[in-house]
């Protein structure tokens, strides 16, 4: 039987999903003890050498040089470099430091923050659900507000960066291959920098002396790039609107695995604003259904 190219979407959309949702917390968990710095910095090398390497593969450079004809497109690569390395930075901080819950948030209203961005930025239209799912999030962060302690700074800083990514790739043409190579170039020199700092003061994990432990901090490269591939190829078969609705797989996996298998610390007032977000979550993902 011929699967349509919609189910296979939705295949591959739900793979990258449950891919980012606990293969990508596993790894970067166990291997918590290289520290925060280090991490941060191989996901950025072995990112920009896997992009390298498929770039030569689907014979794509030609498409890469044209984007350096664009001043535009380079400068929003550029702070879109700066976002997409500060959503890694903050939430392999949260995965290392037992905040996968407050991660977690971030993602949960990342959707909701970028329909609010696109009304403000693109004059997107807002339905009645779509302003409630808003009203909703700020509700829960100004409740937060009030209780200093528990407040998830970790998952808006996730959410905002991610969020505001998303909207300023929308505002150019470039493939997401293309532009995340370019991006992570853009960083390079700076995690280089860094590395070059940490094996200099003799604090590096990362040396000839352990061969394993180099291979799989190699892999760092391929656990980012995968499953963004296989939710880019999903957007592009099953729509925008059910590779949404299946993207909640993510801070899903993440609030289970930070409080089921990791213990997080879950109090009441952290309670009391997951429900209003996942009221928001349900009314937006009803409001995507209806509309798709």
């Amino acid at each position: 039987m011929k699967i349509s190219n919609f189910n296979k979407g939705v295949i591959t959309t739900s793979l990258g999903s449950l891919w980012w949702g606990i293969l990508g917390v596993f790894y970067f968990k166990y291997f918590s003890f290289v520290g925060n710095i280090e991490l941060v910095i191989h996901r950025s090398i072995w990112t920009s050498a896997v992009l390298v390497l498929t770039t030569f593969i689907l014979k794509k450079w030609k498409l890469f040089f044209k984007v350096f004809t664009n001043l535009k497109e380079i400068f929003t690569l550029f702070i879109t470099g700066i976002l997409i390395f500060t959503n890694w930075a903050v939430w392999l901080y949260a995965v290392n430091t037992n905040q996968i819950i407050d991660a977690s948030f971030g993602y949960f209203i990342m959707p909701i923050l970028s329909v609010f961005f696109g009304f403000i930025f693109f004059q997107e239209k807002l339905n009645k659900k779509r302003i409630v799912t808003i009203l909703l999030v700020v509700i829960s962060i100004i409740y937060l507000l009030f209780n200093y302690n528990s407040f998830p700074w970790v998952g808006l800083i996730v959410g905002l960066a991610w969020s505001i990514y998303n909207l300023l790739r929308k505002s150019i043409k470039v493939d997401t291959d293309i532009g995340l190579l370019i991006e992570s170039l853009f960083i390079l020199p700076f995690v280089l920098f860094g590395f070059y700092l940490i094996v200099e003061n003799n604090v590096n994990d990362f040396t000839f002396n352990n061969p394993s432990l180099m291979f799989f901090l190699l892999l760092a490269g391929p656990m980012t790039i995968i499953p963004l591939f296989l939710h880019v190829k999903g957007v592009e078969l099953s729509g925008l609107g059910p590779s949404g609705m299946i993207f909640y797989i993510v801070p899903t996996c993440h609030f289970l695995l930070g409080y089921l298998y990791y213990n997080e610390l879950f109090p009441t007032e952290r309670l009391i604003s997951f429900i209003l977000i996942w009221i928001a979550v349900i009314i937006y993902l009803k409001d995507l259904y209806e509309n798709n």
